[in-house]
């Protein structure tokens, strides 16, 4: 799909967190380059599970973990600044373990072998005219 906001993008997200929810997904790897949108969209995903803080990016914290209703938190990594996960990986896979956990990862290539089977890929893509194309896999 072609997104051509920011408001677009939020949109998007919420849409993800009803596919999510209903087909029992928990794990998104989004992927795409820098400043294309990967945040905003897990904003509305945020939204979408009913989180009421302002989310924002974990770019320089790694991870940040938001609750959401019923019980669901809303895990959102960032793992662009790491070569290595080192000992992130662990707490992903305490993560990754919890079922009451809806996780988001950005920058996963460093995680690929811990990501369970059947996780959602989003790609992420700038357009020319300045938009977003957003591809579900």
């Amino acid at each position: 799909m072609e997104i051509k906001s920011e408001q677009g993008m939020v949109l998007a997200g919420e849409k993800l967190a009803k596919k999510i929810l209903m087909d029992g997904i928990r794990v998104i790897e989004l992927v795409g380059d820098v400043g294309v949108g990967k945040t905003t969209l897990t904003k509305g995903l945020a939204r979408g599970l009913g989180v009421k803080e302002s989310v924002t990016s974990p770019s320089f914290t790694i991870s940040k973990t938001y609750a959401g209703r019923d019980g669901r938190m809303l895990v959102h990594y960032d793992f662009y600044r790491l070569g290595e996960p080192g000992i992130m990986i662990e707490d992903l896979e305490e993560k990754l373990a919890d079922e009451k956990n809806v996780v988001v990862i950005e920058w996963g290539e460093s995680v690929k072998g811990v990501l369970p089977e059947g996780h959602l890929t989003v790609l992420v893509e700038y357009c020319e005219d300045g938009g977003r194309r957003v591809e579900i896999k």
